[in-house]
């Protein structure tokens, strides 16, 4: 069985998208309505703005999505997935990709999501941290265990978690990690606490905006972060994807679902090998590749 897997924040790179546009008409027809969507020229940010313009969240999000959905629409005949997934902002490309969501309205909440999540980064001041080399159990027990917001995020593989949460909680943290026997806890150059408590603000926003949003019957199961089993129901696919905001992303549990579900090719559709590279790590025999066009 064939698991498609979508990137999210973090994978973009300038250049990123142009080879669709010139190459396939769909693709540039895609991406100019894309323009008209937003209301500013994304694609120029993406084939020839600088890297610190990709950065900005209210662009990095929609250019992601819109590599990894152009790209598995070109694919046409050959993309054939039995389940999809994707990390974080990834879950809505693939909630695109296998038919729960039209290209117009998964463009649009992504939009909404990034512009909420910016908002709530300004609210207040809070970052992220990678914790590398130590047991997910010591991370949980070491946050739990640290005055103020601190929380585990992301679970990308066995030994790599990433913590969210305020300034202060999350140096205190990283200090107590390295005790407690971290290969390394490193605070990362983003905007803000993604996938903690800190994004509520942004979670409550983006609730209104998929309750207003026609979510169809899926043509294969998706694995949300939040749940990290097969999904099929309009109804439940909304709720996680509203939870996933503020809850943690349970990459290594899907994948291992996955797996054990009969998933033995895992396929990354979208900017950059960095799925590829966590899925060898979480189920070493598992095949690997990129989407081919």
């Amino acid at each position: 069985m064939k698991a498609y897997i979508f990137p999210g924040q973090g994978a973009q790179f300038v250049g990123m998208g142009l080879d669709l546009y010139e190459k396939y008409p769909v693709a540039q027809e895609l991406f100019e309505r894309a323009n008209e969507l937003l209301e500013f020229s994304i694609t120029d940010i993406m084939f020839e703005g600088t890297p610190e313009d990709l950065k900005e969240t209210k662009v990095t999000q929609p250019a992601i999505f819109l590599h990894s959905v152009i790209m598995s629409m070109v694919m046409g005949e050959n993309f054939k997935p039995d389940m999809v997934a994707g990390h974080s902002l990834g879950e809505f490309s693939a909630l695109v990709a296998n038919g729960t969501l039209n290209f117009e309205d998964g463009l649009q909440l992504v939009s909404k999501r990034a512009l909420a999540m910016q908002k709530a980064c300004e609210l207040q001041p809070s970052t992220m941290a990678a914790v590398l080399g130590l047991d997910d159990k010591i991370v949980e027990e070491v946050c739990e265990a640290t005055p103020g917001i601190v929380v585990a995020a992301n679970y990308n593989c066995p030994g790599q978690l990433v913590i969210s949460g305020e300034i202060e909680a999350i140096n205190t943290a990283c200090e107590r990690l390295k005790e407690a026997g971290a290969r390394r806890a490193l605070v990362l150059p983003v905007g803000g606490a993604f996938h903690s408590p800190l994004m509520e603000p942004a979670r409550e926003e983006l609730a209104s905006a998929i309750e207003s949003t026609l979510f169809n019957v899926p043509k294969c199961p998706i694995y949300q972060n939040v749940s990290t089993t097969a999904v099929t129901d309009a109804e439940q696919i909304k709720r996680n994807l509203v939870s996933q905001l503020t809850a943690p992303v349970k990459w290594t549990q899907s994948v291992r679902n996955m797996f054990s579900d009969g998933a033995k090719s895992f396929i990354e559709v979208g900017p950059g090998r960095v799925l590829q590279g966590l899925v060898k790590k979480i189920e070493p025999t598992a095949e690997t590749s990129s989407a081919a066009l």
